[in-house]
């Protein structure tokens, strides 16, 4: 039994060797396939070495083939008694199982086709002008779901040099101030955020921190704009200049990405609808399908 097996999966290798596109799903024996190497019969359906053409991708080892081969004709066997247990079991309308299959053929030629037109076509730049307009028709659209502010935080071992410096840094203004603390950061901190201009999410600011068991976010953020906390590892550092709650309507610069995402998704839709317009009405004109009405 062994030498069989062997002898097997040597055959499966030297099958799996023959590179093409187009695979088969197998088919009775006939004249017509005289002269064709079986693989598999599952009761009168063949599979071919012809069928197993593609199987394999271009550069796979001796070994790799075998595997590959192998595991394509099983599964190839348990689909035909699959389908042969279904169709003894349940009442198929073939007919309607070839017009699904049809169907999605012609999605998937029309899928790839659209996809290639639209990587060709679709302008993906979205100015801050259009954000900024679609923003203001859709406000009412953006109400926040969770706090957000707008400031520096950081996150630096105790033992971190100079580090009874970090409040006057944080607490400064000056530009000189801010660039002496971003340098320190880069070589000391553990965690930094330094764009006072960016929105953050309050909740994943403060997450693994000492703060993150604040009862009331909302008084905090009203009352606080400095804050500097530790626990047995680390100094916690955060300055707020901003903040919103939930509820309230998003700044346009939180949401400005996800605009422009909705913007370019919209394009890609009429890009799509209008090349799908243009070929049914180049076709009509040219006379090359025609509708029988019952």
């Amino acid at each position: 039994m062994k030498k069989k097996n062997n002898i097997f999966i040597a055959f499966i290798a030297l099958v799996g060797l023959i590179s093409c596109e187009n695979l088969g799903i197998g088919e009775k024996e006939d004249v017509s396939n005289q002269g064709r190497i079986p693989v598999a019969i599952v009761y009168d359906i063949y599979l071919y070495v012809d069928d197993l053409v593609g199987v394999v991708p271009n550069g796979s080892t001796g070994l790799d083939s075998s595997r590959i081969t192998e595991s394509y004709v099983r599964n190839w066997v348990v689909k035909q008694l699959m389908t042969r247990e279904a169709n003894a079991y349940l009442n198929i309308n073939m007919n309607e199982v070839e017009r699904k299959v049809q169907d999605y053929r012609y999605a998937m030629i029309a899928y790839e086709y659209e996809k290639q037109m639209v990587n060709e076509q679709l302008d993906t730049e979205v100015s801050q002008e259009e954000i900024k307009q679609y923003y203001e028709k859709n406000k009412e659209n953006y109400e926040l779901k969770q706090n957000i502010i707008r400031g520096w935080y950081a996150k630096i071992p105790k033992g971190a040099p100079r580090i009874n410096q970090v409040p006057a840094w944080f607490k400064s203004t000056s530009e000189k101030s801010k660039e002496e603390f971003r340098l320190y950061c880069v070589q000391f901190a553990d965690i930094y955020h330094l764009e006072d201009s960016t929105w953050l999410n309050f909740d994943d600011v403060i997450r693994n921190t000492p703060l993150a068991g604040i009862p009331n976010k909302v008084q905090f953020l009203q009352e606080k704009e400095f804050v500097e906390t530790s626990d047995n590892n680390f100094n916690y550092y955060l300055n707020i200049n901003e903040y919103k709650f939930s509820d309230q309507i998003s700044p346009l610069e939180f949401v400005a990405d996800n605009i422009a995402t909705i913007i370019v998704s919209k394009r890609r839709v009429d890009l799509v609808e209008k090349m799908e317009k243009e070929i049914y009405e180049k076709a009509s004109s040219q006379k090359n399908f025609e509708i029988f009405r019952p």
